[in-house]
This record gives C-alpha cells, structure tokens and sequence, in this order.
C-alpha cells in the first residue's frame, strides 16, 4: 500500500483518484511516499527517506526544495495548464478593467448613495469621468506563449484585438494550439514598443527577474496598460513606479500585489486570484493525482521540473526505473548488472535533461535485492526503484 501525505487542502475530485484499496492518505502520515501539495512551504521540512515522489497541485514550485529533491532522486511534479483556463478568464477581464476604468467606476457609483432622485443626473454628469478606450483594434502583446498565454492571445483574437507574441522557447504543443491570427514578435524589445496593452505569461527565473525594468519601460508607448499575471517579480516595482508617476504606463493589473504599490491610483491589485476557481482546484488536483500514482505505480514521469518526461506503457515482467547523472556508461553500466543476472531485457528507454538521465527498463525475471544495490553503487545513480 502506498502512503500520501497532504500537505495543503486538496480537492476530494482529485484524492478520488487515488483507489482506496492500494492508498492510505492523510495530512499527518508516517514514512509517505508521496506528497501533494499546493501553497505550503517546504523549504525548512525534514523529508523523510520514504518520499518518492511530490505532486504540486498548480504551476508554480518556488515553495519545493526542487535542487534537493533532485540530489535525493524526489521527482517533482507540477501541472502546467490544469488552471489555464482560470487564469485566462481573468486576463481577459483585466483588459476591460483596464481600459474602461471600471473599479474606480464603480466605487464612484456606490458614493452616491442617498442622493435619491438626483442620482441618474448625478450618473449622467459624472460618467465622462470615467470614459476608457475599447480594446477591439488595439494591439496586446503576449509574453510567453505556455499554456495561460495560448488561450489569452487566442481569446483576445477572437474578441477583434491585433495579437503579437513573444516566446523564444515556446513548445511545438504549444505552437499547434496558438491561432494562425498571432503575429511573432521578433524580440521582446520590438513587442514592448507596439503593444497598446502587454500581459506577462513567463515563469520566474534568474533570466527573466525583473524582465519589465527601465529600459524596456522606456520603449514602450505612453498609456501602455501591463497586466502581470504571472509573477510579481517579473516586474521591476522601482522602475515601475517611475513610469506610473510620470504617465509613461496608463494602468498596472497584477495578481501579485507589492506593499510599495498598493498607495497608487492606477496600480489595479488582486489577492492571487487567478487559479481560485472550483474548477481550477478540481483540475490541478486530479492532475497531480494522476501523475503521481503513474510514477509509483508504473515509474512514469510526466510534467516533472526536475527529471525529463519518460514514459513506456507497463509489460507483464519486472521493471526497473533508475535516476543517474547524465554521464557516459551509465547504461551500460546497469545493463551489464542486470545481464550478470541472467536477465533479459524486454524494452527500455532512456531520457535526458538538464544534466539528469532517467531509465526505464522491462526485464523478464526477478531482480534481487543484491543486484539492485549494485546498481545503487554506481557512481552517479541518484535513484533506483524495483516495481
């Protein structure tokens, strides 16, 4: 029987997944070997030897020691797109809000409560104050074109705006799925000067920190509206602050709101609301949960940020899954064991990323613990599991 340890809430459509019969879950579990996940911070927290496996039941994994977890053999999961759909509905909320001043519309309405019957000539009178531009014909440009980005330049197409994007890395999965409507943009420099409105769909890494700073402000066209649904940041507040005082950005809409910007008119500030759907919730977590019993029950990986995707569909032998440095003779090395053994090698693939390799490997007999430990000897392997 497996043991899963939550960390967080999560959704019962997802822990539904798990059958009852071969997993016991719990918040306070002894020796898990997994862990699901949302917001709760992991950094400071002993894991015990028993964990394989933690599934982050959402995008982002800054609160997972994911280089120590590596250094174990822990595969990390996340689930990239399961609250794309979230997100983007209120990326596209943003670009009214934005443009026809609608918040501080409405605080303005509820002020003039108790005016009785002046209050629709009051309405009348005051509206032009809050007068915003439509944003049919206008040009947004999209930064990082994953699986958020996708759907927002798709759905702003489809709603009459001109679409450029910017992505150097962007997948062939996510190519297939982005509108023939899209323009590239050459660089980011040129979509930052064309774009009448700029949302920010980039993870947050040492490259792109602060990405949105000074001399990309300086490029951009004055009134420009960001909307910042990714990663606070992303975003140089400092240089941002400038550009807001000076009339150089019309208004700034983030999900991740900053103490030295909530004092300033026309910084628009959600408490992270992006994900926070029902159906959001339900989504991430069932992914995580699907991922992860595919890695304890079969050795899969799939959507993991710190071991490249390998998959191979489950024989009627044994199977062998080892995690290694990505060195030369690694494979050799295992399969000589396996062959001193006397076993035979019914398939096996291997894959590689970011300096890591991982194998699959179907045999046709028993491996014994004695000759698992040999492979654990290898210099290099950072895990080996017997399913």
């Amino acid at each position: 029987m497996y043991k899963i340890q939550t960390l967080n809430k999560i959704s019962p459509r997802g822990l539904d997944l798990f059958p009852r019969e071969d997993y016991e879950i719990a918040s306070e579990i002894l020796n898990p070997d997994g862990i699901l996940v949302r917001s709760f911070k992991m950094h400071d927290m002993e894991l015990p030897p028993s964990v394989k496996a933690i599934g982050r039941a959402g995008a982002g994994v800054n609160n997972i020691p994911v280089e120590g977890c590596t250094d174990r053999g822990i595969v990390v999961f996340n689930t990239p797109g399961a609250n794309a759909n979230g997100v983007k509905e209120l990326v596209i909320a943003a670009l009214f809000i934005t443009s026809r001043n609608i918040i501080p519309a409405v605080a303005w309405a509820k002020e003039l409560k108790g005016k009785g019957d002046q209050v629709p000539k009051l309405v009348e009178k005051g509206k032009s104050q809050f007068a915003g531009p439509e944003i049919a014909g206008k040009k947004l440009g999209v930064i990082g074109l994953g699986a958020i980005g996708v759907m927002v330049a798709n759905d702003a197409a489809a709603l009459g705006m001109e679409v450029i994007g910017y992505d150097p890395f962007i997948s062939v999965e996510a190519a297939w799925g982005l509108s023939r409507n899209i323009q590239r943009a050459v660089g980011l420099e040129s979509l930052v000067a064309e774009a009448d409105y700029i949302t920010i769909h980039a993870p947050l890494t040492n490259n792109t920190r602060g990405m949105i700073n000074h001399d990309k402000l300086a490029l951009m066209k004055k009134g420009v509206r960001i909307l910042n649904f990714a990663r606070g940041g992303l975003v140089n507040n400092a240089d941002l602050k400038e550009a807001l005082a000076e009339g150089g950005v019309g208004a700034y809409m983030t999900d991740f709101p900053d103490d030295d910007l909530l004092h300033i008119d026309n910084v628009i500030p959600l408490p992270h609301l992006g994900a926070s759907t029902p159906e959001a919730e339900d989504n991430c977590a069932s992914m995580a949960v699907t991922q992860l019993r595919n890695y304890l029950e079969h050795g899969n990986i799939k959507n993991s940020v710190n071991f490249p995707d390998c998959e191979m569909a489950p024989s009627d032998g044994g199977r062998l899954t080892v995690a290694n440095r990505n060195v030369p003779n690694m494979v050799g090395q295992i399969t000589a064991i396996l062959a001193s053994e006397g076993l035979n090698i019914d398939d096996m693939i291997n894959k590689h990323h970011d300096g890591l390799a991982y194998n699959i490997i179907d045999f046709d007999g028993e491996l014994t613990e004695e000759a698992a430990g040999k492979i654990r000897g290898i210099e290099g392997v950072v895990m080996v599991r017997v399913l």
